[in-house]
């Protein structure tokens, strides 16, 4: 007998949450929550049945509903995100908003996003700011190519490039440059809890302190800025004194430290002027 998809509903509500349930459900068969809603009495293909009963197990097991469904809101846009990449989160929406307020609107300024991941920062920023050139790097070449997707995708016009941070870009100069570095110590129990179990480890953690990725940028990035440019990053909840101690010791001035909506201080920046 068909299984309706009121039936698949209750019976995945038993295993997740129910606004999840209609989520996947909806994914599955490219239907909006009110269409399910108005044919709970329609009876679901057997292949359809068996790849929701296949979805529900998976979150049910802890997988990310991003991941499940391909696709995260960021930004009021939606970006392709896979299991190459950080699932964009809203807290990082605060490094965009910083970065527009600082270029403010005429945006021909060069801008960089080191360890792009999604692209979801250095694609947003080229889609609100369309006369600045957007370059976004990231070590790993499976990041890179989902980034690129989301640029194609949404129609954005930014330069992407492999590189280790700063590596591959000696000689080249910025107005503003962003990162949303690893930043969680080796060892933080958060890396075995919730949706950051099935992330890449490797944009979570540094494997040492938490501060190793930010050092680097905050000491490296004077050389990569023209004079009077501005650094922005995202850290942890509990580096806002450290974060602000680099950037003065890199010399920069004009610091600032900015909370999120949960009223933690989780991006800081500077400027940085020649000499």
């Amino acid at each position: 007998m068909s299984l309706s998809i009121a039936a698949a509903l209750a019976a995945a509500r038993q295993r997740i949450p129910p606004a999840e349930a209609r989520l996947l459900l909806g994914h599955l068969l490219q239907r909006s929550a009110a269409w399910l809603a108005a044919h709970g009495d329609a009876p679901l293909a057997p292949a359809e049945a068996e790849q929701y009963s296949a979805l529900v197990a998976r979150r049910a097991a802890g997988e990310p509903v991003a991941y499940l469904v391909g696709m995260r809101e960021f930004y009021g846009r939606a970006f392709v995100v896979a299991p190459e990449v950080l699932i964009p989160r809203p807290e990082t929406e605060l490094l965009v908003d910083l970065a527009l307020a600082k270029l403010g609107a005429t945006g021909t300024a060069a801008i960089l996003d080191l360890g792009t991941g999604s692209g979801c920062i250095g694609v947003t920023l080229a889609l609100e700011l369309p006369q600045a050139r957007v370059t976004a790097v990231d070590v790993a070449p499976a990041a890179l190519t989902v980034a690129r997707a989301n640029a194609t995708r949404l129609g954005a016009r930014v330069d992407f490039l492999q590189s280790d941070w700063f590596a591959a870009l000696a000689g080249s100069s910025f107005d503003l440059i962003v990162a949303n570095p690893p930043y969680i110590a080796a060892g933080d129990p958060h890396l075995s809890q919730g949706d950051l179990r099935f992330e890449p480890v490797g944009a979570l953690t540094d494997h040492a302190d938490g501060l190793a990725a930010i050092r680097r940028i905050v000491a490296d990035a004077p050389a990569h800025l023209r004079p009077g440019g501005g650094l922005c990053f995202e850290h942890g909840y509990d580096q806002a004194e450290a974060a602000r101690a680099l950037l003065a010791a890199a010399g920069f001035d004009e610091i600032e430290q900015h909370r999120d909506l949960a009223g933690i201080v989780r991006v800081s920046g500077g400027r940085h002027y020649a000499g």
